[in-house]
């Protein structure tokens, strides 16, 4: 009985949770956009971060990282390149990690795109950018990782129970992924400096306004559920 219970709340939480986005002020952005909006956004993306990754690897002067990165100081001066181009940036990793990290980044934003259409994507995005915008100008500090994290976040809350195999054998749901991403991101931001936090907060502002206390709820049930089962078993 107590199980059904369970099941029934957290289905629950899950439905409140693919309502919210449904906000009548993104329907309006939406009408008002017309065509101008980015299909396929992700992968452009990701082909962009692979190419920035490539081009580090060359013998130039400065690397295109360096070039690209978010410096207000030097936007002062003239670069307003960098203002966006912070965007394209790839995550730290090694040549083969690159590879698995695009491809999970490209999945877990084309099936966002699919669930939500094109429209919607862009507008979650752009929020995130702008959102860090604000942080760089605040702080000085402007990062894509936070942002594409919250991609992350959003998957695990339309998609729980989407099974990915960790270490290619380990099969591990989604939720449990939205979970530990957000651990790290609560760690982060207790020991982060201040430039950090600021845009942490910043590049979670998408996520919030999309999803605000029904993901939050998700994840608990699914929390207590765990502790649930956890119980039953030492009985």
């Amino acid at each position: 009985m107590r199980t059904a219970a369970f099941s029934y709340i957290i289905k629950a939480a899950r439905k409140a949770a693919r309502k919210v986005i449904n906000l009548d002020w993104l329907n309006r952005i939406e009408r008002k956009m017309g065509r101008h909006y980015i299909p396929d956004l992700m992968k452009y993306l990701c082909l962009a971060m692979l190419g920035v990754f490539i081009l580090d690897y060359l013998p130039l002067n400065r690397s295109a990282s360096a070039l690209l990165a978010f410096d207000r100081a030097r936007i002062f001066r003239g670069e307003i390149w960098r203002i966006i181009t912070f965007i394209f940036l790839p995550p730290n990793s090694g040549i083969i990690w690159i590879i698995f990290s695009l491809y999970f980044s490209y999945f877990i934003g084309t099936s966002l795109e699919h669930q939500w259409g094109s429209k919607r994507f862009n507008i979650y995005y752009a929020l995130g950018i702008i959102g860090n915008i604000i942080a760089g100008f605040i702080t000085g500090y402007a990062t894509n990782g936070y942002l594409n994290t919250s991609l992350l976040l959003s998957f695990a809350v339309l998609f729980p129970d989407t099974e990915f195999m960790l270490f290619f054998f380990l099969p591990v749901k989604a939720k449990w992924f939205g979970i530990f991403a957000g651990a790290l991101l609560i760690y982060e931001f207790l020991f982060s400096p201040f430039a950090y936090k600021v845009a942490l907060l910043f590049s979670l502002l998408p996520f919030f306004i999309f999803f605000g206390k029904s993901a939050w709820l998700q994840l608990r049930m699914d929390f207590r559920r765990l502790m649930f089962k956890i119980n039953n078993m030492k009985k």
